[in-house]
């Protein structure tokens, strides 16, 4: 056994895609592991036996990050490098190669070649696919184009690069770009002619899309807007064989509205003409109020709430910087709806019927990161106490661990086991934390310590891994982490902190960390650092404003101007409003009021500020206006800026981004703390 070291996160190999074979006898999944001479990551698709629970590598381009089950021997992935490595010029003419490999063995073959950039596809029959693609409002289609026409475009679209012209907001999404104008299109492709036809219009935006059993009908989430995107989006059939479309109107569905931008909304086939989704009306707790479930009639448009009572999020919120690639938490099999939710410190895998009959499948505390199910059998990529992600097999409720594809991790390593301390900040608030000793514990040592706040701020920290905390401990940190007031997983009530920020959940984390200080004697009262990103990076641009018990401070692609956020982020022009209920039009004083700038003139901590130049969810200007102004008032300050990355830099930034952040905030603390 040895320390854990600062780039053992290199070795770690992320799982994603879960997902079985029609007839379920297989399952593939995509493992993605970290090339960091090259700076990248490689992806590539796995194949388990499902009854032996063999797995192999099936895949070796590096570059398979998804794929479709064509049969149940047959799987297509499209493969980004052919589109990555053309010329300059023909690059900006997008296409998607799609190859089609065999389970039993043998070379990947180009199948078909989709002339879009392809984000997401279903099969409809051996002939047919539906997906989805970016498409910019009133772009050429450059299949209708002759080739002088064609080269014509082409030319422009290189002339267009060195400009943005902006007509709406949002107008730049985080880890998306610029996005003015461009929509999510649905569009139907047929192999034999090679023809594409759009589905949805060209300022229609879909969000998700689903095929019914007899795949002759589509369900889809979808959104239309000019100059500002809505919070609200619309529930649209598209009939495949006759090539129809309809929307169906709010008003036909009680006036619940399908929350868009935050929530997790849903929608599927669950019986014959029966559709379920998720949606909220944002009416009591705005827009991070969470879902209920409803089933829609189609034969007469009727839309039932069958869980009026349910308070819990529809999604997996536990935190940690050990995820890669995206996973499906939710699926339609047999009539049920399997759905994960998060409760308490951990996320959970549960089903409902239409009914509105809802069973937990799963118990163990950890996250439920992806979902399969076929029939009765179960796979799910998780995460437990201390490990990183691996597949589990559910059956009869137990759940068994079947790859140790990441075991070395907990053979190898030293490794701090959470534990954790429940705290009363507030008559009937009980706040849940953990507090992880140093490696090599000795109890009659003094040892600093560092806060460490999550994002969100609806999202929940647990016990699953977090290679930054982890590394901290095997460094002679006590790390100590809490679910302050507007965390997840305890129900609307416990979560809104609108027009709140920086005042209960400040309370919140200040008497956890006294109550850590006083139960636990080997903390140096006088050697604690704090950080936290996104949310936690405005929390901690608040306590050093307001308290100077902490010795050094690391803020994360913070917020520290309410106003200025408004105005420049993806998110700003709605999150702010209903976060801060104000504008800064109607109520300035109360966006003042709440901004950590308002306050740096009063701050003493040194304090590293940590940026992405791309990430538009916290632009940057939010952590160079807290950089001026502790500079401008003499206090010790360091902004690291990372050129090409966005609000995701500690999750899934370039390897050596990652190393070079956390080397930059541990070494922030080594020289304050110890």
């Amino acid at each position: 056994m040895e320390n854990l070291k600062i780039d053992d996160f290199t070795r770690y190999k992320f799982l994603s895609g879960v997902k079985h074979s029609p007839n379920g006898s297989h399952a593939c999944f995509v493992v993605h592991n970290m090339d960091f001479e090259e700076n990248k990551y490689l992806s590539n698709l796995w194949l388990m036996d499902v009854e032996s629970e063999k797995y192999k590598q099936l895949t070796s381009f590096d570059s398979e990050r998804s794929f479709l089950w064509l049969d149940d021997e047959d799987i297509i992935f499209p493969d980004v490098r052919d589109s990555k490595d053309k010329e300059k010029v023909q690059a900006l003419e997008e296409f998607t190669q799609f190859y089609k490999i065999n389970i039993h063995g043998g070379e990947a073959v180009k199948y078909f070649r989709i002339p879009r950039n392809v984000s997401s596809i279903k099969k409809v029959d051996e002939d047919t696919f539906i997906f989805t693609s970016q498409y910019k409002i009133n772009e050429k289609d450059m299949n209708a184009l002759s080739d002088e026409e064609k080269s014509k475009v082409l030319k422009e679209k290189k002339e267009e690069k060195d400009y943005e012209v902006l007509e709406e907001i949002p107008f730049w999404a985080n880890g998306g770009g610029f996005t003015n104008k461009k929509r999510n299109r649905l569009y139907i492709y047929h192999v034999s002619t090679d023809k594409i036809d759009a589905i949805t219009e060209e300022h229609t935006n879909v969000d998700l899309f689903n095929l019914d059993d007899t795949r002759t009908k589509a369900v889809l989430l979808i959104s239309n807007f000019k100059d500002k995107m809505a919070l609200t989006n619309n529930i649209a059939i598209y009939d495949i064989k006759n090539n129809k479309l309809e929307i169906i109107k709010e008003d036909n569905i009680d006036g619940q509205a399908i929350h868009l931008t935050l929530s997790h909304s849903f929608a599927d086939f669950i019986e014959e003409n029966k559709i379920i989704y998720s949606a909220t009306d944002m009416k009591r707790f705005g827009v991070n109020e969470n879902d209920k479930f409803y089933i829609m009639d189609l034969n007469n448009l009727k839309a039932t709430c069958i869980t009026p009572s349910l308070d819990v999020p529809l999604t997996n919120s536990v935190g940690s910087d050990c995820r890669y690639g995206g996973s499906s938490l939710k699926q339609v099999q047999d009539n049920y709806l399997y759905y994960v939710t998060t409760e308490g410190h951990s996320s959970y895998l549960n089903r409902i019927n239409a009914q509105g009959k809802m069973e937990k499948l799963t118990t163990e505390e950890g996250s439920v990161d992806g979902i399969s199910i076929n029939k009765e059998n179960i796979l799910f990529i998780g995460m437990k106490t201390n490990k990183l992600q691996e597949i589990y097999k559910l059956k009869n409720n137990v759940e068994k661990q079947v790859t140790s594809i990441n075991t070395w991790l907990n053979s190898e390593k030293y490794l701090s086991i959470p534990e954790k301390i429940t705290v009363e900040t507030a008559p009937g608030v009980n706040i849940d934390g953990w507090i992880l000793k140093p490696v090599n514990f000795d109890e009659n040592k003094k040892y600093p310590a560092i806060l460490d706040i999550h994002g969100g701020p609806k999202t929940v920290y647990g016990t699953v891994f977090y290679h930054e905390m982890q590394y901290w401990a095997n460094e002679g940190y006590v790390v100590f982490f809490c679910n302050p007031r507007g965390s997840d997983g305890k129900g609307n009530e416990f979560a809104d902190i609108r027009g709140k920020y920086g005042t209960i959940d400040y309370d919140d984390l200040m008497k956890f960390t006294d109550e850590v200080i006083k139960k636990y004697s080997f903390v140096d009262s006088e050697k604690i650092g704090v950080t936290g990103g996104s949310y936690g990076g405005f929390m901690t641009n608040w306590i050093i404003g307001h308290t100077d018990r902490f010795k050094a401070a690391a803020s994360q692609r913070s917020i520290s101007n309410w106003i200025s956020k408004f105005c420049t982020t993806d998110i700003g022009y709605f999150f702010v409003e209903d976060q801060n209920a104000a504008t800064p039009w109607d109520n300035h004083e109360k966006l003042w009021e709440h901004s950590p700038l308002k306050y740096a003139d009063k701050v003493k901590t040194p304090t590293l500020f940590i940026h992405s130049e791309e990430d538009y969810r916290c632009w940057l200007a939010e952590g160079i206006q807290m950089f001026t102004a502790l500079k401008y008032h003499g206090v010790e300050a360091r902004l690291c800026m990372f050129r090409g990355e966005n609000h995701e830099l500690s999750r899934s930034g370039k390897p050596k981004h990652r190393l070079r952040r956390l080397r930059e905030i541990t070494d922030w603390f080594n020289i304050y703390l110890k």
